[in-house]
């Protein structure tokens, strides 16, 4: 059933405030579209004009169901696909689906194998072949977790489960990407050489290859929280939670054949953001952006781009005033028309608990949503957004929704 939310104002506590977000002036391009950014900024959080939320599903309706969802979702012929964290028929979460008018079905159940060698409480979304095949990771589980692969029908083969021989990787964490050959590519929290965490790459038919292992030289990241993108030559880019130079995570890059370098480590500056738990989004001319979830101008995260040749910018300090979100940022995405990111805080303040927003690659940032969990609405937005053709924006918030369990819900932006 879908639930209309009014946003009621762009801040929290109720009061007008403007902020300002950190300086940036270059000429940038989107991932698919120019976007000629050049002029320097300094401005207030826009308020938002003719916001609408609706709450598309309410988790925990019914014995069963999913609760908490926690990762981002996927679209495929006009369904959603995600996971819950917990719940479903077994308590260890979910893979589900949903249409476009708020009709939920578990598709799979975790942990419903004996003795629990399947996979548990997934933390990531999902990913789908041209088939309709879903992939993903439970962070318990298997061994150390697992990867897993779920059919449109809901038949689900564990690929591979982790830590399972010495020097292996253990909590994959992140989700995984797939190449053109069908193999994946993630990382896990801790294990490999140095129990530092690595980077894996996994065939088709299950054989895991350790690309790298973390910590393997002073002053090297660790503990990735989430997961790779891929650029055009094959080359894998990540962000460490630990470690680095600082011991304030790190972005890293890594060749095909397993060569690593480390293209920057935060807390460099005064109000440098640090501790990124979240992954990256990458522009035409290969400049990085993402969140961290500490540091910044008033220690709520940040967000930043970063040059190919490793030169960083806080384009914006969260917690900027009391309409702006803390807690850093969720992973950002970039509209393929616009080159506008959009992502969601999982903090606010006040009654707030969560806010949505869009940002100029300057750092002009509006606030589109606030979460308020006492109207009905969910709160802790987790994952990634989802943009459609028509720019309606889509999301899972871990809590709260239109239920007494408050089992999160999926939400829907129209702008």
């Amino acid at each position: 059933m879908h639930l209309p939310i009014t946003n009621r104002g762009v801040n929290c506590s109720r009061n007008t405030l403007s902020v300002e977000p950190k300086l940036a002036s270059t000429k940038l391009r989107g991932v698919l579209t120019l976007a000629a950014l050049s002029t320097l900024l300094l401005v207030g959080i826009a308020p938002a004009h003719a916001v609408t939320e609706t709450v598309l599903y309410s988790f925990g309706s019914y014995s069963g169901d999913g609760k908490n969802p926690g990762s981002n979702l996927i679209e495929r012929g006009g369904n959603f696909y995600g996971t819950t964290f917990s719940g479903g028929a077994n308590t260890y979460g979910t893979v589900f689906k949903l249409t476009p008018t708020g009709k939920e079905t578990v598709l799979y159940s975790f942990c419903s194998q004996p003795n629990c060698t399947d996979g548990e409480n997934p933390s990531s979304g999902v990913i789908a072949d041209k088939d309709g095949n879903l992939y993903g990771t439970t962070i318990y589980g298997g061994a150390w977790g697992t990867l897993f692969k779920v059919t449109p029908t809901g038949e689900e083969n564990v690929l591979f489960s982790f830590g399972t021989y010495s020097g292996d990787g253990a909590w994959p964490v992140g989700g995984v990407i797939m190449d053109k050959e069908g193999n994946f590519y993630g990382t896990t929290s801790l294990g490999g050489a140095n129990d530092s965490g690595t980077v894996y790459k996994i065939t088709p038919t299950g054989e895991e290859s350790i690309l790298y292992s973390f910590y393997s030289y002073p002053g090297d990241g660790s503990s990735p929280q989430a997961g790779v993108i891929m650029d055009n030559k094959g080359n894998l880019y990540g962000t460490t939670s630990g470690s680095g130079a600082n011991n304030n995570g790190t972005v890293f890059k890594l060749t095909a054949s397993g060569e690593e370098t480390i293209l920057y480590s935060f807390g460099s500056h005064p109000a440098d953001g640090g501790t990124p738990v979240t992954g990256l989004v990458m522009d035409k001319e290969g400049n990085l952006y993402g969140t961290t979830s500490s540091g910044g101008a008033h220690n709520f995260g940040t967000a930043f781009k970063l040059t190919p040749t490793g030169q960083e910018k806080v384009i914006h300090s969260f917690g900027s005033g009391s309409a702006d979100g803390r807690g850093g940022a969720n992973q950002l995405i970039i509209d393929e028309e616009t080159g506008i990111l959009y992502g969601t805080s999982p903090l606010g303040s006040g009654k707030c608990y969560g806010t949505v927003f869009k940002m100029t690659l300057a750092g002009k940032e509006t606030l589109l949503h606030h979460f308020y969990p006492d109207t009905g609405d969910g709160y802790d937005p987790q994952g990634a957004l989802l943009m459609d053709s028509k720019g309606n924006l889509y999301g899972t918030a871990a809590g709260g929704g239109h239920n007494a369990y408050g089992g999160g819900t999926v939400f829907k932006i129209t702008p």
